[in-house]
C-alpha cells in the first residue's frame, strides 16, 4: 500500500492538519496494520501539537526588583516595565555586572512616570533593541529631548494620555492608560546653575495591559489609593494586579490591599518595596491580607518569573 501522508505544522500557533491519501495498489494483507500505525503515528503528533500549543498561549512575568517587570506575550512579544534593570534589587546587578547583558530583544517600554527610579535603563535599553515607548506625550517628548532616548521609536502609536487606550504587537496587546495619584518630574542631566533640576514629566499614571490569549494585567506605578480604582475593576477586570507596597512615596501595605480589593483583581503582585531602608521591607502583611479578601497573592522574588496559560496562574511543580 503506498500512502501520503501530508502534515502542516504552524510553529507559531502549534496547529497540526493531516490527511491520508490512499494513492494506489493497495494491497488486502496488512492494510489494516498499517493503517493502524499511521493512526498511532497520528494520535502521537496530535498529542504533541495540543502540549505546543498550550506552551505557545504562555505568557511570562518576570520581576527584576523595585517596580521593574518584563511580559513576554503568547507571540513573544516582549514589554518592559518602568525598566530600572539596574536597581539594587536585581540579583543581575550585583557584583559589578551589566543587568541588560542578557537582555536581547524588547519591542515595547512602558513608563509610568518621570521618577528615576521607573525611567531607569529605558534610553539603554531602548538603543540596544530598537523598542518603542509608550509613555504620556510630555514624558516621551523630554526624554528624546533630555535623554536621547531616540525619537524615531516613539510616536502617535505609543504616546497617548490618561483615558486613551492603544493597540500595539500588531493587535496582540491593548494599552490604557489609567490615572495615578502622584508625581513625576523628571531629572534634568543638563541643569545648569540656574536651570531646575527637576523637569516637566507629564502626568504619573498606571497601565493597563490586556494580551490576547493572555491574562489582563493593571500596574499601579506609583500612585496613592484613590476611590475611582474602582472603575479601573469594573472597567477591566485585571486577573493580576501589580501593587505598589512602599510606603513614603506611595500606598502604604494596608491601603495597597484596599488597592487590590477595589480593582477586583484575582491575583496581586506587590513591588516597590525592600528597595531603600525608607521604604517598607516585608510583604507578609499585604499577603495575609490579600488572603483575607479572597485575593490570591502571588509571591516573587527580585530575578524570578511565573507563567499563565491563558489566564491562569500555571503553578510550578516541584522537581
Amino acid at each position: 500500500m503506498q500512502l501520503a501522508v501530508i502534515l502542516i505544522i504552524d510553529i507559531r500557533r502549534c496547529e497540526l492538519y493531516s490527511a491520508i491519501g490512499i494513492l494506489a495498489g493497495i494491497h488486502k494483507r496488512g492494510d489494516a496494520i498499517v493503517i493502524r500505525k499511521i493512526l498511532l503515528i497520528l494520535q502521537l503528533l496530535i498529542f504533541i501539537s495540543i502540549a505546543a500549543e498550550a506552551d505557545a498561549n504562555e505568557t511570562i512575568l518576570t520581576w527584576y526588583g523595585h517596580a521593574a517587570f518584563q511580559i513576554v506575550t503568547p507571540d513573544g512579544r516582549v514589554l518592559m516595565i518602568d525598566p530600572w534593570l539596574s536597581n539594587p534589587m536585581n540579583p543581575a546587578a550585583k557584583d559589578n555586572k551589566d543587568p541588560l547583558a542578557s537582555i536581547k530583544k524588547v519591542d515595547y517600554i512602558l513608563v509610568t512616570h518621570g521618577h528615576f527610579d521607573h525611567i531607569g535603563d529605558a534610553v539603554a535599553l531602548a538603543r540596544k533593541t530598537s523598542a518603542r515607548l509608550v509613555t504620556n506625550f510630555e514624558l516621551g517628548t523630554n526624554m528624546a529631548k533630555l535623554l536621547g532616548y531616540p525619537k524615531d521609536q516613539m510616536g502617535f502609536d505609543t504616546l497617548f494620555n490618561i483615558g486613551g487606550e492603544i493597540t500595539i504587537a500588531d493587535g496582540e496587546v491593548m494599552v490604557a492608560m489609567t490615572p495615578a495619584i502622584h508625581s513625576s518630574g523628571m531629572n534634568n542631566p543638563g541643569a545648569g546653575k540656574l536651570q531646575p533640576d527637576i523637569v516637566y514629566g507629564g502626568n504619573p499614571a498606571g497601565f493597563i495591559i490586556k494580551i490576547k490569549d493572555g491574562p489582563t494585567i493593571y500596574d499601579t506605578g506609583d500612585t496613592a489609593y484613590f476611590g475611582d480604582m474602582e472603575l479601573i475593576g469594573d472597567q477591566y477586570s485585571p486577573d493580576v494586579a501589580l501593587i505598589n507596597i512602599g510606603g513614603h512615596f506611595g500606598m502604604e501595605p494596608e491601603m495597597a490591599i484596599r488597592a487590590a480589593v477595589s480593582v477586583k483583581a484575582r491575583m496581586a503582585i506587590p513591588h516597590h518595596f525592600g528597595t531603600f531602608p525608607i521604604l517598607t521591607q516585608n510583604p507578609a502583611r499585604f499577603y495575609t491580607g490579600l488572603k483575607e479578601h479572597g485575593i490570591q497573592p502571588i509571591e516573587m522574588s527580585p530575578g524570578t518569573s511565573v507563567r499563565f496559560s491563558g489566564k491562569e496562574l500555571v503553578e510550578e511543580k516541584p522537581e
